[in-house]
């Protein structure tokens, strides 16, 4: 007999593995109900019916939609995800450098965020009902509140307007240096940071004010161990699974809600890719795009689903 854990990873990968079916499913059913006319789009309205119905025929517009469907997924299984329509490149490659200069941008945000959350939630704990704690949970609950786009902006005005602190355009080119990337896109940076901060902040003061009630921490308590060690030695491992649930899921939002943040910094990540195409209605584009935000999307929950399971003492160790 399998073990529960082995049988509880193998069910989430398989899950997994469906939902990134119905994914392709439904962004292939979404850009196939669009309206208007992809191949009018690209010769635009002076073209003759003769033109455009060659050019529906070469785009392979003419045959069945399930056909279509399964040559593009087919495509994908091997890595192609098509030629762009607007300039008759393979898709793969662009994207690639898109999708690279995106995870650059979300694992900056998240080397500040995530270690910044936790130290945020861990003091908000230690002065629960406090100044520090009100103080925290407001400042926090603010940036939850407020729209990415308007703080990019205010960013904006303040920092690179009126202070000249940082570029107002994040632009990243091949062959820079480490450095001048850092600081070429420090303000999308800090959006992005605010935009999770909060939520991530919040998740792991009420996970540790959950443990705070177990047995084994009022004991601790009795030893008279000190009350920030007590949080961060007892409660806070305890509290991994929920706190790491909620880290991957703003990661998640990290890569694939960053297409606001793109555009209002004219940053050369796949949002902005993908906002670029969507305008130029290049559907195998926007296809690849909204493939790889999902399985970006569905494998870190994955990840947060496989970390719960394995912190799970009562699945790791069955009687």
């Amino acid at each position: 007999m399998a073990h529960p854990v082995v049988t509880l990873v193998a069910q989430r990968l398989a899950l997994g593995l469906l939902l990134l079916w119905a994914a392709s499913v439904l962004i292939f059913v979404g850009t196939q109900i669009l309206p208007g006319d992809v191949a009018q789009s690209i010769l635009g309205q002076s073209a003759t019916p003769e033109t455009l119905a060659n050019l529906r025929e070469q785009l392979g517009l003419n045959e069945p939609a399930l056909s279509r469907y399964f040559g593009w997924l087919a495509g994908v299984v091997q890595g192609d995800l098509g030629t762009a329509l607007s300039n008759g490149e393979p898709i793969a490659p662009a994207l690639g450098k898109r999708l690279a200069n995106t995870l650059f941008l979300a694992s900056c945000a998240a080397v500040i965020a995530v270690p910044l959350a936790v130290l945020l939630g861990l003091v908000s704990v230690r002065y629960r009902n406090r100044w520090p704690d009100k103080l925290i949970s407001t400042v926090t609950l603010a940036t939850i509140s407020v729209p990415e786009f308007l703080v990019g902006y205010i960013a904006v005005y303040f920092l690179s307007v009126q202070f000249r602190v940082f570029p107002s355009l994040a632009a990243v080119y091949d062959g820079m240096a480490f450095g001048e990337r850092l600081y070429a896109i420090s303000l999308p940076v800090i959006v992005l940071v605010l935009a999770v901060l909060g939520h991530m902040m919040r998740m792991t003061r009420a996970a540790i004010l959950n443990v705070m009630q177990s047995a084994y921490i009022e004991t601790a308590e009795l030893k008279g161990l000190r009350p920030f060690l007590i949080i961060a030695r007892h409660a806070l491992p305890n509290a991994v699974a929920p706190v790491v649930n909620v880290v991957m899921i703003n990661l998640a939002y990290l890569v694939v809600g960053v297409v606001v943040v793109e555009v209002v910094f004219v940053y050369p990540g796949m949002g902005q890719y993908l906002v670029d195409h969507v305008a130029k209605r290049d559907v195998p584009v926007v296809q690849a795009c909204g493939l790889v935000f999902a399985g970006v999307y569905i494998g870190l929950n994955l990840i947060a689903d496989l970390v719960s399971i394995l912190a799970n003492p009562r699945l790791r160790h069955p009687k």
